[in-house]
């Protein structure tokens, strides 16, 4: 493991993700998992995300379009609320939904709407017992 590009993608990880979320993953790693989380880190956010070549809003739409085409609705939602910490509004989150329609398939863009309805009310009420 490279330990520059894991600490720098842990930072990136924890600002898109969330601090709690990321050290919750880290820290629940087992043997069996634990290779996977220092892969994601190192490689998806330390070397990937932490190129110049985009800003992490841009990647935050990317990623929504490309997991609604996976149709993998347990990272969408984590990655909703990721697209929002990256200045994404819900009208651009709704865009992306509406671009994956014609070309992923509405019932993909269906879900995605749905989990990210559901990303926003979990996020209101956290906003709301603040």
């Amino acid at each position: 493991m490279n330990k520059e590009n894991f600490d720098k993608g842990l930072e990136v990880r924890r600002s898109v993700l969330g601090k709690e979320y990321v050290d919750k993953s880290i820290d629940n790693a087992t043997d069996f998992n634990r290779d996977m989380q220092e892969l994601v880190t190192e490689y998806c956010w330390g070397e990937v995300w932490t190129r110049p070549g985009l800003d992490k809003k841009t990647r935050s739409m990317l990623n929504l379009a490309m997991i609604t085409a996976l149709n993998r609705p347990h990272e969408l939602k984590l990655h909703v609320r990721g697209a929002i910490r990256n200045g994404l509004t819900k009208d651009e989150i709704k865009e992306i939904f509406l671009q994956t329609a014609i070309y992923c398939g509405v019932p993909a863009a269906i879900d995605s709407f749905r989990n990210a309805s559901e990303v926003f009310k979990e996020m209101e009420k956290e906003e709301e017992n603040r």
